[in-house]
């Protein structure tokens, strides 16, 4: 029986995730997993070595070199076949995100929903939100509700900071996609496009009625590195040694 994969440490998501040559239309995509952009990131762009790279991202020196030749050549093929180079997935960890206060302690049975929240209405900038408001969800009724703030953190850091609380669902306005993919590639269910009341679009996605818009994006925000949020790492299944 195979032994079971250990999840790889990321400490900063792909601002972008998306590569495609401009003088092509490519036919075929290249996928690569966020840890083997992290490998990259690591030892090219901030020259670890592959000791120090493993020590980052919690694995043994073999398994970095393994996830690194991997990397290499999936950039080798999008650049010589010009094809599109996508980034996501992967059997990765979030590397630990503090939280300043106590939260609710979550039962086994619970959902647990976050809400973009200002002033009682969900904010409708996924990447800008100071802070959200989480409900907790038993047999289909709102049973624990607090407000915990993000101290600042945008943009890079959201994703982590829902999975820090334990979040299960993200109710919001807009999103960019690299928040998007973030989100799917953590396990957390997300419903955007959604505006109003948080407590009531809350409740609705308790009782099953909430309505929302699956292709939502906020493209206000476009420009920040291409997505309004992205770290994250995503495989709840990983586990185990190597």
């Amino acid at each position: 029986m195979p032994r079971p994969i250990r999840c790889r440490r990321i400490e900063k998501m792909p601002a972008f995730r998306s590569f495609s040559p401009d003088d092509v239309k490519p036919a075929e995509s290249v996928f690569m997993t966020v840890d083997e952009y992290e490998t990259l990131r690591l030892l090219d762009d901030e020259g670890l070595t592959q000791e120090a790279c493993a020590v980052r991202m919690n694995v043994a020196r073999t398994t970095v070199t393994a996830i690194y030749d991997s990397a290499r050549k999936k950039v080798a093929e999008a650049l010589v076949h010009g094809k599109r180079l996508l980034i996501t997935g992967g059997c990765c960890e979030f590397s630990p995100v503090e939280i300043c206060q106590n939260i609710m302690e979550k039962g086994t049975k619970t959902m647990r929903i976050a809400v973009t929240y200002e002033n009682g209405e969900i904010f409708q900038h996924f990447g800008h939100t100071e802070a959200f408001k989480l409900y907790d969800v038993e047999d289909g009724k709102i049973a624990g509700e607090q407000i915990v703030p993000t101290n600042g953190r945008g943009h890079g850091a959201l994703a982590g900071f829902l999975n820090a609380v334990k979040a299960d669902a993200l109710i919001c306005g807009g999103i960019g996609m690299g928040a998007q993919i973030a989100l799917a590639d953590a396990g957390i269910r997300l419903y955007a496009g959604v505006q109003g009341s948080a407590d009531e679009a809350a409740k609705a996605l308790a009782e099953g009625t909430l309505q929302y818009d699956p292709d939502a994006r906020c493209d206000h925000h476009e420009h920040h590195d291409g997505d309004c949020g992205h770290d994250h790492c995503g495989d709840h299944h990983c586990a185990g040694h190597n």
